[in-house]
């Protein structure tokens, strides 16, 4: 193999090793990304059932509810 060869076929791999890592990188901050999607999710349906929850507390104690 001439050094030209051998030059060319270790920029390739490093290319190669290169893309895997971005790869790899790139389904890590996907995965990130869904799981602060869903705990974001989880966190406003929390909200959201405390909200009503308070809202149904005032209407008893006013006597909104009757």
């Amino acid at each position: 193999m001439s050094s030209n060869q051998n030059i060319s076929f270790q920029a390739g791999q490093a290319k190669g090793q290169t893309q895997e890592k971005a790869s790899t990188m790139m389904d890590k901050a996907s995965n990130a990304a869904q799981s602060a999607k869903e705990s974001f999710a989880e966190t406003g349906q929390q909200i959201k059932e405390k909200a009503a929850g308070a809202t149904e507390s005032v209407k008893n104690a006013t006597g909104l509810n009757k």
